[in-house]
């Protein structure tokens, strides 16, 4: 699998990593890293407790993270959950409906992360550091 088509796999925007980190090499390093942030798992477990505080900060970065990785699906989701927690904003959404977005989310960056692991299983597979 090419890292192109791991893009097309995730529906991800390669174009954008493409901007932003300029060649497939570093595009690959982090995309490779991206299962592996933690940061994930602390916006879940604020999802779960429903702290704003956290649910805004992690967010927050997940929504810059994906941004530059072409992720853009989650990053706007990512997004609007920061938005809905940024200090000082009025909330737009129940609780419940934040619980459903994240939810969504969820099930977005668990396909994410199936798909990126199968490129990097391939990637191992083929011998090289990555498939351009």
């Amino acid at each position: 699998m090419t890292i192109q088509e791991l893009y097309q796999n995730i529906n991800g925007d390669y174009d954008q990593a493409v901007r932003i980190l300029r060649m497939d090499k570093l595009i690959d390093k982090h995309i490779r890293k991206f299962p592996e942030n933690n940061v994930s798992d602390n916006f879940f477990a604020a999802g779960n407790s429903m702290n704003p505080t956290e649910l805004f900060e992690t967010a927050h970065a997940l929504k810059g993270v994906c941004s530059n990785l072409g992720l853009m699906n989650l990053s706007d989701a990512f997004s609007e959950i920061s938005e809905e927690y940024r200090p000082g904003s009025a909330r737009k959404f129940s609780d419940e409906e934040v619980k459903t977005k994240i939810e969504m989310i969820r099930n977005m960056y668990a396909n994410t992360v199936e798909g990126i692991k199968r490129y990097a299983e391939s990637v191992e597979r083929s011998g090289q550091k990555y498939i351009i």
